[in-house]
């Protein structure tokens, strides 16, 4: 997610919201990747808006003038002039006896919107509530961009404003009901509480990236949002899906269907594709693997970030991912392209989890500077394979520059000479090895002794995981993987149902590694 500046708060908690438990009435609350810019820091006067901002980048040769976007571009400039007259209604903070709930049934069917307990109620929507937007589409139509420029022209009398990306917003609410609950009680209605202490932050509220993919998020989600709401917050969200596949085979997905509707009613829904492909960028003439680390190699990686990213909607920029409580730094992410040196990506502790995560939300890896790999390199290796196993499982992209050959990634020169060296004595033949291990060393061209001397590898299983590495490398590197998806060499129609098709293979996967 783009950063932005932070309005200053008294205290934040380390992911999420601030919280202190001696106060409830007075908690204090900040968005941990949010950053919000008051109206004083805006470069954007209220003469102006996204519609002039987008003129003023395309005179400018910034952007490329494209009817459909301007047309989406001109709901934006509506919203930011209603919002120029908005003034939105103090925040009634709810009464903690009000919310203490006389049963657990009771709380769970007000999550679902089953029952009537006394809290479920929100008050009134204020009538002079702008109505909010809902932005989808797919990936390289410009939803980075479109929020760029409605955010950056918010008007000056709005005093607080708020962007974070939407599942990072979810684990801080998630925190905060915990936290509340812990000191209150398991019986305690939190969410009423929560929801106005975030209302306190933000008069407009901007969401990245809008899904739901658990039933925590769920649960909550419908309510919440109307509590939200009916404390005057304006909200303009981008997705990658429309309202009505949000949460699709999702658990007890009827109870979701309130949040659908009331997405669909509350906010405008716009569809952001158009029939203008965006990645106008030629395909770079090599492949995706450059060696040696020459002069080229940087020029090799930047082509293919350019070519895989979306430089014109969403120019490179660093980014930063959680897991387990814990950053991933993205030191340039353009679109769903990121790009690392092999020292940012695996040169700290990291692991399956942290490359689960950022495949879930990149379809495309450049990475640069990979050395050749010994006994002294192990840890490296072995991260550096995990990390291959799961750009393939996820059928993302990869770009790498490195200092030897593939073939050479986890062997010395010295190894591989004495495997020469030793092949013919080698008493060792391949029907020692499992057949499909056999295979894969058949179509690398590796021999037994190659194998083996591989001294970074202690056991047959490792020496199996450096063979299948090199055998999904070759095939990650071949034109029909990295095309697919892109639409390349087709028309309108078939362009359009190969990007749907890899889209959804994408999506499947993610929500099966979930």
């Amino acid at each position: 997610m783009r950063t932005h500046n932070s309005t200053s708060n008294s205290e934040s908690g380390a992911y999420g919201f601030g919280f202190e438990s001696s106060s409830f009435e007075g908690l204090i609350r900040s968005f941990a990747t949010a950053h919000a810019t008051s109206a004083s820091q805006q470069g954007v006067g209220d003469g102006d808006g996204p519609i002039y901002e987008y003129e003023r980048r395309v005179n400018a040769d910034l952007l490329r003038d494209d009817p459909h976007q301007r047309n989406i571009i001109n709901h934006l400039q509506c919203l930011h002039d209603m919002l120029k007259s908005y003034t939105p209604p103090p925040i009634v903070h709810p009464s903690p006896d009000d919310l203490q709930e006389n049963n657990k049934s009771s709380f769970w069917g007000s999550l679902f919107g089953r029952g009537a307990a006394r809290s479920d109620v929100p008050r009134p929507r204020p009538e002079n509530l702008p109505k909010g937007l809902y932005m989808y589409g797919d990936v390289g139509c410009g939803k980075t961009m479109l929020m760029d420029l409605f955010y950056d022209t918010i008007p000056s009398n709005i005093k607080r404003k708020k962007r974070i990306h939407f599942h990072n917003f979810m684990q801080g609410v998630h925190r905060d009901l915990h936290a509340v609950k812990k000191a209150r009680g398991r019986e305690f209605d939190a969410l009423p509480m929560v929801a106005a202490n975030i209302a306190e932050t933000a008069n407009v509220l901007c969401f990245d990236e809008f899904q739901c993919t658990d039933i925590a998020d769920a649960m909550v989600l419908r309510r919440f949002l109307e509590l939200l709401m009916s404390h005057g917050v304006v909200m303009v969200t981008t997705s990658n899906r429309h309202p009505d596949d949000l949460y699709k085979n999702g658990i007890q997905r009827e109870h979701f269907i309130p949040c659908i509707k009331l997405l669909k009613k509350e906010l405008e829904v716009l569809n952001l594709n158009s029939e203008t492909d965006y990645r106008k960028i030629p395909r770079p003439p090599s492949g995706v693997y450059h060696h040696p680390l020459d002069k080229a190699a940087e020029q090799h990686a930047e082509k293919w970030f350019e070519y895989l990213g979306d430089p014109q909607n969403d120019p490179p920029h660093p980014a930063t991912h959680e897991v387990w409580g814990r950053e991933i730094p993205v030191p340039s992410a353009s679109g769903r392209a990121a790009k690392f040196s092999f020292q940012e990506l695996l040169g700290r502790a990291s692991g399956a989890a942290d490359y689960l995560e950022l495949v879930r939300h990149y379809d495309a890896f450049i990475v640069t500077d990979v050395p050749g790999m010994t006994i002294r390199e192990r840890d490296w290796a072995r991260r550096f394979i995990t990390f291959i196993d799961a750009v393939y499982e996820s059928k993302a992209k990869l770009v790498l520059t490195s200092a030897v050959p593939l073939q050479n990634l986890f062997m010395s020169e010295a190894e591989i000479k004495t495997s020469i060296d030793d092949a013919s004595s080698s008493s060792d033949g391949p029907e020692a090895l499992p057949s499909d291990m056999r295979q894969l060393m058949d179509d690398l061209g590796l021999s037994m002794a190659a194998l083996k001397s591989t001294s970074i590898f202690s056991g047959d299983e490792e020496r199996f995981a450096f063979a299948r590495a090199l055998s999904r490398l070759t095939e990650m590197g071949s034109k029909q993987w990295v095309e697919r998806g892109m639409g390349v060499g087709m028309g309108a129609i078939q362009g359009l149902e190969d990007r749907d098709a890899y889209k959804k293979t994408r999506s499947r996967w993610s929500e099966d590694s979930m």
